[in-house]
């Protein structure tokens, strides 16, 4: 009878134990932090360094975690490297809440709307991690 028990609790804490980390897992994933990386194709009479001094003032949206911007790097031309774009930049949030509050976010807007036509086109992708 004793040993049965133990092997009950054993068991019972070896379950609790291979369960533990998928649980862990997913309370991270519902509390995730988001990443925005956006791509900037100019137009050919756009400055570059003055779009990079107009693009850096999203990273100073309140719900900005950490944000770089920059250009294509140097690196070997491959098939899978893409090095056609100006300007990218990559946006670090907490939440998806907090990258939806930047979409309307004042300083968000208003560089969209100053800058809007020094671009021809524009990619985004968002990812979770």
């Amino acid at each position: 009878m004793k040993s049965r028990r133990i092997f009950i609790k054993k068991a019972a804490l070896v379950g609790a134990t291979v369960s533990l980390p998928g649980a862990l897992m997913a309370s991270k994933k519902k509390k995730g932090k988001m990443i925005h990386q956006v791509f900037f194709w100019l137009n050919e009479n756009v400055n570059v360094e003055n779009f990079l001094k107009e693009a850096s003032v999203l990273g100073k949206c309140p719900t900005v975690g950490d944000f770089f911007i920059g250009q294509p790097a140097p690196t070997e031309a491959r098939d899978v490297v893409d090095h056609s774009y100006q300007v990218a930049c990559t946006l670090f949030f907490d939440s998806l809440q907090d990258q939806s509050e930047y979409q309307i976010d004042p300083m968000h807007l208003k560089f969209i709307e100053r800058n809007s036509d020094k671009w021809n086109k524009v990619k985004v992708y968002d990812f979770m991690i």
